[in-house]
């Protein structure tokens, strides 16, 4: 009997959860454009790099923080990762900053705004723009890393 007792519960816990996901799931839809909402459920080049050419920290206002790496090659950056311990929306902004540099020279990705990540991600609520300029702080924190490192004066600005 207790198996049967055991088994029900079970089956009413994992449809309270499915039920929680789905109503989050609309939740975030409703607050979140869909460029935000696909970039913190998917994140891509997220970790931590072994031995960049630069890296960069950034912390916030709010209590999160944020890391970028970048490989640099041809003065284009090959390759860049971000770290955060942040919300969905800070995630959703490193990854979103990290693909659209890739491949940038350096002196173009050190241009970035916070308005171009907004806008990139289709806007983000007022109350998370922050989450933009933390990406970018700490991006420019690794551009200039990586020009300490390389000699390049431009990049240490």
């Amino acid at each position: 009997m207790s198996g049967e007792s055991d088994d029900r519960e079970k089956k009413e816990l994992d449809t309270l959860v499915e039920n929680i996901s789905r109503i989050l799931q609309h939740e975030d839809e409703a607050i979140y454009s869909r460029e935000v909402v696909e970039e913190f459920r998917n994140p891509s080049n997220i970790g931590r790099m072994k031995d960049p050419d630069g890296q960069g920290i950034a912390d916030g206002l709010c209590g999160d923080t944020m890391e970028f790496y970048i490989k640099v090659s041809s003065e284009r950056i090959e390759t860049c990762a971000f770290y955060t311990d942040g919300c969905g929306p800070t995630i959703a902004c490193g990854s979103r900053l990290a693909r659209f540099v890739t491949g940038m020279n350096l002196e173009a990705a050190m241009l970035v705004t916070p308005n171009d990540l907004v806008s990139l991600m289709n806007g983000l609520p007022p109350d998370h723009e922050h989450c933009a300029t933390l990406a970018v702080i700490a991006l420019r924190n690794a551009l200039r890393d990586y020009g300490k490192r390389a000699g390049t004066k431009g990049m240490r600005e």
